[in-house]
């Protein structure tokens, strides 16, 4: 009789070889940051040494856009110019910052590159910030130079932002013109000297700025390799996949598109394909069938959109694999997938993870996923992850607590807060990530998000970042700001708002209020005004649970 397949199984024993001593991705016992944790025994150390070797790559695409391609040799050249132009005309040294706030272009993904070439750090500002956001964050960080698009220039012509800019559309192509000769630096960095920051909506009201260290980057190249790795021995060979080509939808100042897409591409030789402009389904499903795309990674609120239309008018033919990412998906909207998307149907996986993560923190594969759709899956090469409770005290399987993760992919801290490091990342490199879970049979369940946090279209918002805004409106007595379910974005904001008097203030007037001081993601979409004041416990604490908007 035989013996019926076990993927999960299967899965094991593979990675194990690929794990185990002599393999490929041969796991070690190292100390990271004064913590013993496992990593890679055969691995880079600076990204910078990654950006080296993938000039191996040539001619084939590494950034592709509706208009625009550059190749792998390119792309090093390019590099190459830009980091010897920050160096000689703006003096940019090692672990200095270079800032970058523009919308997903080659020149974003240049620049980052350039950075590391140079040892600095680079900072990805959220391209949907309010000018009085933008100010913050450059003041947080205090880049050398800052390199921004055209759209995001004239938001800086309203600050006083004392800081070289220079712009995508102009400055940086004279600039590549300057140093056509220039060959890439050679910069020694550790494997824990930062490499990015990247900015997280902070609960105390302002955004923190999550520091990651080549470390982590190159961890998560590794991880990516690994998982190609596991896929191809489920087909009985050593290859590795190659001359794929991903979709890039998401900004890439999220860990989504630049750790976990951009940067792994270096080493795989792969093209990464850029989506311009806002989301619009059909103009991405044209763009999947002109340049085979082979792999997406989808907002749950894209792939909503996507299914609002006829797929079968597209060749999606190309696409061999497709994930949900950034926000939970439901049951539902998995099997609508399965119904339509081809390749969902045996391809579809979603994951759990957080910026301060670098990458996922677990996996669900299709089978998993297909079987347990609440599921996000298990714990990938390199994490360990349990279940705590109020105490710090690991609980059983089955028992709801605070979901901590320990890896070579958990970022340094938060840049210039130590108080915020030290509440996220334990002395001995556990990071607390606010987050509820339960554990069943191995498999992650989500049983809620960080206390109050907003999901709106795959984008955090925390209530009280928007509250102190909207409380510094004068006729603002208190306010109180929740996430309402929205079919289409997940969540949308909503504010309670209690004022002096029914004449106070109009809806209208605190929006545009709002949306003077705040991205657009964050500025409410529905309200109620009220002279009653908020619903409140015992010890004075909004109880959210009672608002109803």
């Amino acid at each position: 009789m035989t013996k019926p397949f076990d993927p999960q199984a299967f899965a094991a024993e593979a990675a194990a070889r690929l794990t185990g001593p002599g393999g490929r991705f041969e796991l070690v016992v190292e100390d990271v940051l004064g913590a013993q944790m496992p990593v890679m025994r055969h691995r880079s150390t600076s990204l910078g040494e990654v950006l080296a070797a993938s000039t191996a790559h040539g001619d084939r695409d590494y950034l592709v856009t509706e208009d625009r391609r550059m190749s792998f040799t390119e792309h090093a050249s390019a590099v190459a110019a830009l980091a010897a132009a920050l160096r000689a005309r703006y003096g940019v040294r090692k672990g200095d910052r270079v800032g970058i706030l523009a919308a997903n272009t080659p020149e974003w993904v240049l620049t980052f590159w350039a950075a590391q070439a140079l040892g600095a750090i680079a900072v990805g500002y959220n391209a949907w910030w309010a000018p009085r956001e933008i100010a913050y964050g450059v003041e947080h960080t205090s880049p050398t130079v800052l390199v921004v698009d055209a759209k995001r220039a004239a938001l800086l012509a309203e600050l006083d932002i004392q800081v070289p800019v220079l712009t995508m559309e102009h400055d940086l192509p004279a600039l590549l013109t300057d140093f056509p000769t220039a060959t890439l630096p050679n910069i020694e960095v550790d494997e824990d000297d930062p490499a990015v920051i990247l900015y997280t909506s902070g609960t105390s009201g302002r955004p923190k700025g999550a520091v990651h260290s080549h470390r982590n980057l190159v961890a998560v190249i590794d991880y990516h390799m690994f998982n190609d790795a596991l896929a191809a021995a489920f087909t009985g060979t050593t290859e590795l996949p190659s001359r794929r080509r991903y979709l890039l939808t998401s900004p890439l100042f999220h860990i989504a598109s630049l750790h976990n897409l951009v940067v792994p591409r270096l080493v795989t030789g792969d093209a990464a394909v850029i989506h311009q402009g806002s989301f619009d389904a059909d103009r991405v499903l044209r763009l999947i069938e002109r340049e085979r795309i082979s792999n997406w990674g989808a907002m749950p609120t894209m792939a909503t959109r996507m299914l609002e239309l006829d797929l079968s008018h597209y060749d999606l033919s190309s696409l061999t694999a497709f994930s949900l990412n950034s926000a939970p998906s439901s049951a539902a909207l998995q099997q609508r997938l399965r119904d339509h998307l081809p390749v969902a149907r045996n391809a579809l996986v979603t994951s759990y993870g957080l910026t301060e993560c670098s990458t996922a923190a677990t996996l669900a594969g299709p089978a998993e996923l297909a079987a347990f759709p609440d599921t996000v899956g298990r714990p990938v090469v390199g994490v360990t992850l349990e279940i705590r409770d109020s105490a710090g005290n690991t609980v059983a399987e089955g028992t709801e607590g605070e979901i901590c993760v320990r890896s070579p992919y958990v970022m340094l801290g938060y840049w210039q807060d130590e108080a915020a490091t030290a509440a996220a990342i334990t002395p001995d490199r556990w990071l607390r990530t606010g987050d509820i879970g339960v554990l069943d049979d191995g498999r992650l369940r989500l049983s809620g998000r960080r206390s109050d946090l907003i999901l709106r279209g795959g984008e955090n918002v925390y209530p009280t970042e928007v509250e102190q805004r909207l409380e510094e409106h004068p006729a603002v007595r208190e306010c109180a700001v929740v996430g309402v379910p929205d079919a289409d974005l997940g969540q949308q904001v909503a504010a309670l708002v209690v004022v002096e008097s029914p004449t106070a203030t109009t809806e209208d007037e605190l929006r545009a209020f709002t949306a003077d001081r705040l991205a657009y993601y964050k500025v409410p979409a529905r309200w109620r005004l009220t002279t009653t004041a908020l619903p409140r416990n015992a010890t004075g604490k909004v109880v959210r649970t009672a608002i109803e908007v």
